[in-house]
């Protein structure tokens, strides 16, 4: 199967027949899907590319469907075989497949192998392939909303880009006439697109043909002037000139300019000249002789990747006169190596200087004077030192007069705030100042219009490049596993991989995945990641050291946290303060890049973080883990009523808990069980330091208040979890706590195709539930009990059947009686829960005897246990409702009433559909057609 956004979005097989994928709105989920491949995609975010205005109401059930369609259409054609593979991730869905199937993915891989070649013949060859991908406009087919929208266009510029690295390797091989043919297709289609326009006035004039190119210099300045009602900018002017000197082989521009914004590679910076426009006329002489400054530090070495975030900076200081671009980010992200690339890159766009200052923001040395500042810019500005002003203002009134007509680059790095910055902004509209903060500086984005250009961490790719780049590329080869680990483990964060490759480097007897081990050590993980001075935990303390009171205090109390996101409650209770005012201190510590919101009240705390918080405790901030562990279980209360209405909690709160400042609510089942997904780890998490701190009674009830996503995910890797549970509730001395393990457990195992551990913890169960005197409990231990054994009966014959082909007389009694057994263990359970008044019990009780009785051959029993758990399911959860109501219409059919089976199927299949229950939609639909009934779907 392969995959297509270079034009019309499709899927087709390995023969080129195309996958009836549907509606517009199913391309648009794909096209998403595949543009952000193996990563978690939001609902949130998928909604906005599927509407182009408000969604409906019901959007959230629209888009279920979609992915219920494209995840039949895989399995109808076998995609998981190529690793290829739809799932639900929290609030989210995850598309994992091979990179290679998707044809965005193989026009990088061959750019960027065409960018590596020094031969420009096997260049032209490699660009020809890779631009043969492309079928027409990218994401054809699709929704016009914004975010597809933007995704197409920076698709096409990176076509263009390649268009333009073709002719420049044909001009590379003297080919002229052919560059200027590849260009020529591309500038009718983009008529205003000078840097396109350039190249082909340049091969033109290289082909002989200096009047076609002069036409072509003309025609678009005409075409500038009428429709836009601007002159041609500089690097078409440059182009112009050229050609007019008749010295076109040897033109001071790039023989093929890149388009400014671009997503191109360090192979290929754009050439984004800021400015006015100027005339068709040669320019004029030069202004009053000025000293070029050169105060910019020498370029970084091994910087990789970005190419994002530089093609960012290329559109933020393209256009608006004076441009101020900020990088923005955490400490140790890259922001300098960022700006200093980029300066180095675009030396050329600045040909009056460029000054670069350490302002020192966040620092151990005190931060820079502007007074003193400004006197260095104006020396590196030609002014002696005999004639500097002598007050701060005059110097800045200096300063600006001198950058007025300038075309320069002014770097201001490691700022503090918005007003350190204002007094070195330079004075000229042709100036470009690029700032560097660990702080959003909002106050300079509203009285300047500065630009963010945020930085995050690496992503995987990026930071195993930066591992190659500094170590060398065979040793990231020779352990590609360890080199991702090691990432992972650095957080992404340039500095901590600098740090642990420069471990490396010194330590030569120590390979990727030893070190990958000891980082694995949460204990001793930012120890390793230092280096003389350098390291993290030194980077992040001066951050620290700079945040307002509130956020400072916020920040000491985060240790004990488990997991990468963290809410407004959450923190409220780490640090036992009101919700508001968490809210207000987690507010400046996403402000100073500490931590990074992912939403409204919501926010990603990265494990270097957490880790550097958790050393400013010495040792175990006992109080802050109850407070968190005490918050868990308020939280897991509320959600487990949610995801399953009209339950009963399978615990209470253990004696002593602190009340909750505030817990978040939840809307319904499906906000629930998305919570419950997205906390997994942190919650794994709070179990093991619970059980590490001796507070069993909050760790047994912390897995246990996790039951409706295992019950929903059985077989999702629970088993090690519900041990851990089962461990601290048997060193709690809580029998009931023990029953509600073992029958998890239990029924856990069951589910996993294993019968026979699973009877081990399930016979147990009942007895301890007694002893407990809690009898829901015993009635939930029975249940699972009576299934076990109804399963591990089915196991025993099957294999029977294998062995022999047919059953052994024993076997057979053995088996009538574990049916027996099986059905007095649901008939008692049922009575049990009627007693303790439990009603989602009692439907339980009903649905499971309902089974046992079909399958035993009892339809009419069957149908009367369905009907009864039916007559109270209105108050429980859809899947509940959808699950009696097929057993009805199985049982009904079973006793010859097919017109009534046909009803009840028909309504637990549309129930199963509206709240996007595929397994329930499955079994509904498969009894609906051994009846002869097709479904629409």
């Amino acid at each position: 199967m392969q995959f297509r956004v270079l034009g019309t979005v499709a899927a087709v097989t390995d023969h080129g027949d195309p996958l009836p994928l549907g509606p517009a709105k199913r391309h648009s989920l794909l096209a998403v899907l595949l543009l952000h491949p193996d990563t978690a995609v939001t609902v949130d975010r998928l909604t906005g590319a599927l509407w182009e205005e408000e969604p409906p109401r019901h959007s959230r059930t629209v888009l279920q469907g979609h992915v219920s369609r494209l995840r039949a259409l895989f399995t109808e054609y076998g995609a998981a075989a190529q690793g290829i593979e739809l799932v639900t991730q929290g609030p989210a869905y995850v598309l994992r497949l091979p990179g290679a199937v998707v044809d965005a993915h193989r026009f990088e891989e061959l750019l960027g192998a065409a960018r590596s070649l020094r031969e420009p013949g096997e260049a032209v060859s490699v660009l020809r392939d890779a631009l043969a991908l492309w079928r027409g406009p990218a994401l054809a087919g699709t929704v016009r909303s914004p975010l597809l929208e933007n995704a197409a266009h920076a698709l096409e510029e990176l076509r263009l880009a390649a268009v333009e690295e073709l002719a420049a390797a044909h001009e590379r091989l003297g080919e002229h006439g052919a560059a200027a043919a590849v260009l020529r297709a591309e500038v009718a289609a983009n008529p205003l697109r000078e840097p396109l326009i350039a190249g082909l006035m340049l091969a033109l004039g290289r082909a002989g043909r200096q009047s076609d190119a002069l036409d072509w210099f003309h025609r678009t300045r005409r075409l500038l002037a009428d429709q836009l009602g601007v002159g041609p900018g500089a690097v078409l002017t440059d182009a112009y000139t050229a050609l007019l000197r008749a010295d076109a082989a040897e033109a001071s521009v790039p023989s093929a300019p890149v388009v400014a914004g671009a997503v191109a590679g360090a192979g290929a910076p754009p050439v984004a000249a800021p400015g006015a426009a100027v005339t068709p006329d040669p320019p004029a002489g030069p202004a009053p002789a000025l000293a070029a400054a050169q105060l910019l530090p020498r370029r970084p070495r091994g910087f990789t990747g970005r190419e994002r975030e530089l093609a960012a900076l290329d559109r933020a200081t393209a256009g608006a006169p004076g441009p101020i671009a900020m990088i923005t980010g955490s400490a140790g992200v890259g922001k300098t190596a960022l700006s200093l690339h980029w300066a180095h890159l675009r030396h050329a766009d600045f040909p009056d200087g460029r000054l670069f200052v350490d302002l020192r923001g966040y620092s151990p040395a005190p931060a820079r004077d502007t007074a003193a500042v400004l006197r260095e810019f104006l020396l590196a500005l030609g002014v002696p030192a005999e004639g500097m002003p002598g007050t701060p203002e005059s110097l800045g009134a200096r300063y600006r007069e001198l950058t007025g007509r300038r075309r320069m680059l002014v770097v201001l790095d490691n700022a503090r705030d918005s007003a350190q910055v204002r007094p070195l902004l330079p004075g000229g509209e042709d100036c470009v100042t690029l700032i560097t903060s660990r702080d959003r500086l909002g106050g300079l984005v509203a009285s300047d219009a500065a630009r963010p250009v945020p930085l995050a961490v690496l992503p995987a790719a990026q930071s195993t490049a930066l591992l190659a780049a500094v170590l060398g590329p065979d040793l990231v080869a020779a352990e590609p596993e360890a080199a991702v680990r090691l990432a992972e483990l650095c957080d992404g964060l340039p500095l901590a991989l600098r740090v642990a490759a420069a471990r490396l480097a010194t330590g030569p007897h120590r390979g990727l995945a030893a070190f990958a081990g000891e980082l694995s050590d949460e204990h001793t993980r930012l120890d390793l990641l230092r280096v003389e001075d350098t390291g993290v935990a030194a980077a992040l303390g001066l951050t620290v050291r700079q945040l307002p009171e509130p956020a400072r205090l916020m920040f000491h109390r985060l240790g004990p946290h488990t997991g990468a996101t963290l809410d407004t409650c959450t923190a409220a209770a780490l640090a036992d303060c009101a919700p508001a005012q968490a809210a207000a201190a987690l507010d400046q510590l996403a402000a100073a890049q500490l931590v990074v919101e992912a939403g409204p009240h919501a926010y990603v705390l990265h494990d270097l973080v957490r880790l550097y918080a958790r050393s400013l405790t010495p040792g175990c901030d006992r109080d802050g883990l109850l407070r968190l562990l005490d918050h868990r279980l308020h939280t897991l209360l509320a959600a487990s009523a949610a995801a399953e209405p009209g339950g009963e909690p399978c615990c209470a709160l253990p004696p002593g808990a602190r009340p909750a400042a505030g817990i978040r609510t939840f809307d319904d089942r499906a906000g629930a069980l998305a919570w419950y997904s997205a906390e997994r780890d942190a919650l794994r998490g709070a179990v093991e330091a619970a059980a590490a701190a001796g507070l069993h009674d909050r760790a047994w009830r912390l897995v246990l208040l996790q039951w409706p996503l295992i019950v929903w995910q059985a077989r999702d890797g629970w088993v090690p979890l519900l041990e851990r549970g089962l461990a601290s509730a048997e060193l709690d001395g809580d029998p009931g706590g023990q029953s509600r393990a073992r029958a998890l457990l239990g029924w856990v195992l069951s589910e996993e195709g294993r019968p026979g551990e699973a009877l081990v913890q399930l016979e147990r169960a009942p007895e301890l539930a007694a002893l407990a005197g809690d009898t829901a409990g015993e009635a939930i231990a029975r249940i699972n009990l009576a299934v076990a054994l109804t399963r591990s009966g089915a196991a025993e014959r099957d294999g029977s059947r294998e062995r022999d082909g047919a059953h052994d007389r024993d076997g057979a009694a053995e088996q009538d009686g574990a049916r027996e057994r099986a059905r007095d263990l649901l008939v008692r359970a049922l009575a049990l829960a009627e007693r303790a008044g439990h009603t989602e019990t009692v439907t339980l009780a009903h649905q499971h005897l309902a089974h046992h009785l079909l399958a035993a051959g009892s339809p009419a029993e069957a149908a009367a246990h369905a009907a009864r758990g039916l007559a109270l399911a209105p108050r429980l959860a859809a899947p509940r409702r959808v699950a009696l109501r097929t057993l009805y219409g199985r049982a009904l059919a079973a006793t010859g009433r097919t017109g009534e089976a046909v009803r009840q199927l028909g309504d637990a299949l549309r129930e199963a559909r509206a709240h996007a229950y595929e397994e329930g939609e499955k079994a509904a639909s498969s009894a609906l057609a051994a009846l002869g009934v097709l479904t629409d779907r």
